[in-house]
């Protein structure tokens, strides 16, 4: 058991947005465990949102300072971020600055001393991360998402958790020497970004006391997107309760969006990322797939209805919260990325989104 003040701890989850919320309440429960320990984290730059507020330069962005903070309410997890754009290498990957960046990302890592490495990927481009700090002890899943992985840990760990949250508090378990337990995750405050969620919300059209539903049509693919006129469907009947419907849409994503929001029901949802975490904090529902939307209203403990179809949501569905789940028998499982609906999923109606819905606002209103 690392019990010393200076034991240096490395986690290595480079995205995405619902994987590192996933990993989150892992890392929480090792900060919470042992608060003198020194630990960073390896990101794409994209997701810092979620582990520090505010903009570094684009530079240091991409390459990442490495440098420690003081964690507070906007950085209340690591003392420090290293920045591994690896979807940008992956693009340009013999370029002289994709070299560069690399090289400048182990010298970071290896010049940082850790004691330890958690890998909560399991991919090979984390593990190579993981190795590429110099570490010894570096600890990972035995049967890990990309299975060549696995050669590059020192500790390969069997885990038997049915949920990915489960399965990365065991690895945590291994680090700090002791049994923990999920904790709820701790996710920076944007004070900037929750002026501006105070400011939306005062400035309602229809006043600043309706409660805001939050919608996310998209997904990773599209087996794993509902149609979006069941959407609006579901948006007209959550308006008819009273509910104010905001409509979250990512790029490329902004036609979904747009069916749902041409009766008037709902309106489209502008916010920077940031923003979309402070307003979350505030919502009274979730409707969503499997996506990072969703899993941050779970990470707030908001009600969240879950419509899932090739996913698995006992692996990676909502969790800690009150929720609703609806996925189809029908439905198997299957990650490739197939364009087109999956059938369970197309099983689902918009009367059943509708009766969760209101079980969830009922429990929150008793």
């Amino acid at each position: 058991m690392h019990t010393q003040s200076n034991f240096r701890l490395l986690i290595v989850r480079l995205g995405a947005m619902g994987d590192i919320l996933h990993a989150l309440p892992a890392v929480t429960a090792l900060r919470i465990a042992h608060p003198a320990w020194q630990i960073g984290w390896v990101v794409e730059p994209h997701w810092q949102p979620l582990l520090q507020t505010g903009n570094l330069e684009a530079g240091n962005r991409d390459r990442g300072t490495g440098e420690s903070c003081e964690r507070g309410p906007q950085m209340p997890v690591v003392d420090r971020l290293h920045f591994a754009p690896t979807r940008k290498w992956k693009r340009h990957p013999l370029t002289g600055n994709t070299l560069s960046e690399i090289k400048a990302l182990r010298r970071e890592l290896r010049a940082a001393n850790y004691d330890a490495v958690l890998d909560l990927q399991g991919a090979i481009r984390s593990a190579v991360i993981a190795r590429m700090s110099g570490c010894k002890r570096r600890v990972g899943e035995a049967n890990p998402r990309e299975w060549p992985s696995q050669w590059f840990f020192s500790e390969r760990i069997r885990t038997r958790g049915s949920h990915v949250i489960e399965q990365d508090v065991e690895l945590a378990s291994v680090v700090a020497g002791d049994a923990l337990m999920p904790a709820e995750p701790l996710i920076p405050v944007d004070p900037e970004a929750e002026a501006w969620c105070d400011e939306l919300l005062q400035n309602s059209p229809s006043g600043p006391s309706r409660p805001i539903a939050l919608m996310t049509p998209g997904a990773g693919w599209g087996a794993k997107r509902w149609p979006p006129e069941r959407y609006a469907t579901v948006a007209r009947g959550l308006a008819d309760r009273g509910l104010r419907v905001l409509v979250n849409a990512g790029p490329g994503e902004e036609s979904l969006a747009a069916t749902i929001t041409a009766g008037g029901a709902a309106a489209p949802l502008a916010a920077t990322f940031p923003q979309l975490i402070a307003l979350t904090r505030r919502i009274v529902l979730c409707v969503a797939g499997d996506t990072g939307p969703l899993h941050l209203a779970s990470a707030f403990s908001r009600p969240v209805v879950g419509i899932y179809g090739p996913t698995d949501p006992g692996r990676n569905g909502p969790y800690g919260t009150h929720t609703r789940v609806l996925r189809s028998p029908g439905s198997r499982l299957d990650h490739s990325r197939r364009s087109e609906p999956d059938p369970g999923l197309l099983t689902i109606q918009p009367g059943d989104v509708l009766r969760a819905a209101d079980e969830l606002l009922a429990e929150e209103s008793a």
